[in-house]
Formats: structure tokens, sequence, C-alpha cells
């Protein structure tokens, strides 16, 4: 009898297709879907953390992997479509898996991590793809719930991408905005957008001129990871002047901060026509033809 209720609950999770993905999963869905052999959890904690806990049955990636320097040789772009086929078959993705990423939990820069390979998955025309809001801080928080600490190592499968070119915007396009009707949404910290601190090197300080200072960690909970509601989302929006709805453009250092920004505006605010600029000002404001403008010019 039992051995026949196994095999009835083995074939229900086989059988059962998942709900269409959305961009945002609690702990509760992530505990009911946990044993269905068409989801993949993906840890994106360090390698380290990772060995210490994680949810049951997760496999472990590699932030650095899904960004790269460029031919340009900016740094930390996006992959080539071939590398990243690669790399998700690794992971034991194909283009049937749900997968459902996974960070920590303790800041908005680790959100920040989720929300980039989220973007990534979705400019490969992958769209069974969700962030576990809150992280493991949030599913540890009912000490109930299951963690493991061994290493699972998964089974390669196929992955084929379908890239949406939509999802990328490059320094020319950038410039052509300019001027135009488009937000431009700079998410580094105030101290950056004003001038007084830039990435250093050849890169001059300031912002692209035009753009509005909406910094990546205030759209979480105190700076965490947990996203703000709807309703807080949309007041901070209209509070420093950033609409709702139209063309946008969102920038950091090197696309990590603002992938968190694009992912709110995109997903969770449903404005379809927000795009993030890869390059940002790791590759904007190295290039002398490119405006800069410095709110603050110190003597």
């Amino acid at each position: 009898m039992r051995a026949n209720y196994l095999i009835g609950l083995l074939l229900f999770f086989i059988l059962t297709p998942l709900q269409a993905a959305e961009p945002l999963v609690d702990t509760d869905w992530l505990l009911t879907n946990l044993n269905n052999p068409k989801l993949v959890v993906l840890d994106l904690q360090p390698k380290t953390a990772y060995r210490r806990f994680h949810v049951p049955g997760a496999v472990n990636s590699n932030y650095a992997d899904w960004r790269k320097p460029d031919s340009r040789k900016t740094p930390k772009m996006i992959p080539s479509v071939s590398t990243l086929e690669r790399l998700i078959g690794g992971l034991g993705i194909d283009n049937e898996t749900r997968v459902v990423l996974v960070v920590t939990g303790r800041s908005a820069s680790e959100m920040a991590s989720a929300t980039r390979v989220y973007w990534t998955f979705k400019a490969l025309g992958h769209d069974e793809i969700s962030i576990l809001d809150g992280g493991l801080v949030a599913y540890a928080e009912t000490r109930k719930n299951p963690l493991e600490n061994k290493i699972n190592t998964p089974s390669r499968k196929t992955f084929k991408a379908d890239p949406r070119p939509g999802y990328l915007v490059t320094a020319d396009q950038v410039r052509e905005l300019l001027g135009n009707d488009v937000s431009l949404v700079d998410s580094r910290s105030g101290a950056e957008y004003m001038g007084l601190l830039s990435g250093g090197g050849k890169e001059r300080p300031g912002t692209i001129p035009g753009s509005v200072n909406l910094p990546f960690d205030w759209l979480t909970v105190n700076g965490g990871a947990r996203f703000q509601s709807t309703d807080n989302l949309k007041r901070i929006y209209e509070s420093v002047g950033v609409p709702l709805r139209g063309k946008q453009v969102s920038f950091c250092h090197t696309g990590h901060r603002t992938a968190l920004s694009w992912f709110v505006s995109h997903e969770l605010l449903g404005n379809k026509k927000a795009r993030l600029y890869d390059g940002s000002t790791a590759e904007w404001a190295v290039d002398p033809s490119l405006p800069m403008e410095r709110k603050i010019t110190l003597d």
C-alpha cells in the first residue's frame, strides 16, 4: 500500500505542470514545489556559503560566470550566447525547466545578483524563471524549513537560447536617446551620481546627462533582500520623478545594481519599455566622445 502511495505521489509531481512563472515566489511556493523534477533551484551564494547550507536539492553557480569582459575589455558584460548555453545546460537546466534563483538574502546587492541572472535568462528567451523573495534569510525564518549542506552535482542538459535583442542596449543607442522622450535612471549611490565618487582609472566622475538618481537599494526593505510593496515602489518612483510608464534606460557602474532597478520597473511594475544598459559607466565614462554631467565640481 505504501509503495503504491509513493509511486502515485511521484507520478503526481512528474505529471503536474508548474504554474506559469511569476517574477517573485515566496517560501510557501518553494516548499510546495520543491520536489517537482521540472524545477531547478539555482543557488547563487559563494561556494563556501553554499557548502554550509542551502535549499535541499539546490545546485550552485558562480555569479562571476554570468558576467565576462567583452571584446572591448568592458568588464562584467553578458557573455556570448554559446557560453551561456553551455553554462546553463551544465547546471541541469533545459528549455522546459522552471528555475528559481536563491541568494543568501542579507542585502540589496546580493539580490541584485539574482535579478542580473534573471535578466540574462530573459534576454536568452527563457521565461520560466523566478526569484525567491528575501532569499535564504527569509526561507530560514521558519526554522522547520529544511536545509542541507551536501554538494548537488547536476546532470548536464541541453539549453538552446532564443535571444531577445530588445533586452540589450548599447552605448550608441543610449547616445541617440539623449534629449529624447526617455527616462534615464542612475541606480548608483548619490555620491557617484553627483560626481563625488567614480570607478577610478580612466573613468570620468559624474552621470549620463539628463539622468535621474534612484539608488537601487531604496527598492528593497531597509536595503535588504525583500522587495518593497508595489505601492511603496510606485511612491518611491514618483518621489524622484521616474515615470512608471514609457521608455526607460537604467544603468549603474557595471550593470549589477541596475539589474535590480530593471527588475522592479520591467517585472514588478510592468513597464515593458524599461531596458538595462549593460556597459553602464564602466563603458560610458571611459569614452571621451560620450558626454558626462557632473553635478558637483570639487576645488
